[in-house]
């Protein structure tokens, strides 16, 4: 069975690759977490974030907006002594910030889904590379989604993180052409 070339032996980033990236998500609290995850990598190899997930749900309420948009000193002292996850100032404290925005764009979108999937206009878009030296890191929806979430206040939202964000939630379909996955997930879309 022929996986994307970045899949290691892993057996936690093989499972990922074959049940989740590049799957389309619309749940609003599972996007959230996506979006908080890719700024955490930042800087960051995705199987070090991907072996911190789990304790990233415990400690930090199962990734519920609400409860994390009113987090305060005290708890982000506590979530960054936490060894079991990115002990980074700025990213936890973006995690604040990201959950405040996103309710905001709840609020005026109805769903974070509903803001987030406009920008492949609802339907992932299908791609076709033959090998993962020709997948982009940025694309001009990427520019424009990262645009838009920080002037929505977001942080850690670059073009790239934003790039990442999309393959992560099936927004595209970056498997190469060769993976057993790209054939699964390109019915239906663009």
């Amino acid at each position: 069975m022929q996986r994307c070339s970045w899949t290691t032996n892993d057996p936690l980033y093989i499972e990922y690759h074959d049940t989740q990236w590049g799957v389309p998500v619309h749940d609003d609290r599972e996007l959230f977490e996506m979006l908080l995850l890719e700024g955490v990598q930042a800087g960051l190899s995705w199987i070090t974030v991907l072996k911190k997930r789990e304790h990233y749900r415990r400690a930090m309420d199962g990734f519920d907006p609400e409860r994390i948009a009113a987090y305060g000193e005290d708890k982000l002292e506590e979530l960054l002594a936490d060894p079991g996850l990115i002990r980074n100032r700025l990213k936890m404290r973006a995690a604040v910030t990201n959950a405040q925005a996103f309710l905001r764009v709840q609020r005026e979108f109805g769903s974070f889904d509903h803001y987030i999937w406009q920008f492949v206009s609802g339907s992932p878009v299908q791609n076709r590379y033959a090998s993962s030296s020709e997948v982009p890191a940025r694309t001009e929806q990427s520019d424009a989604m990262s645009r838009d979430l920080k002037r929505r206040g977001f942080k850690f939202v670059g073009s790239t993180i934003c790039y990442a964000y999309m393959q992560a939630a099936g927004m595209v379909n970056d498997h190469v052409t060769g993976c057993f996955r790209h054939a699964e997930l390109s019915g239906g879309g663009r």
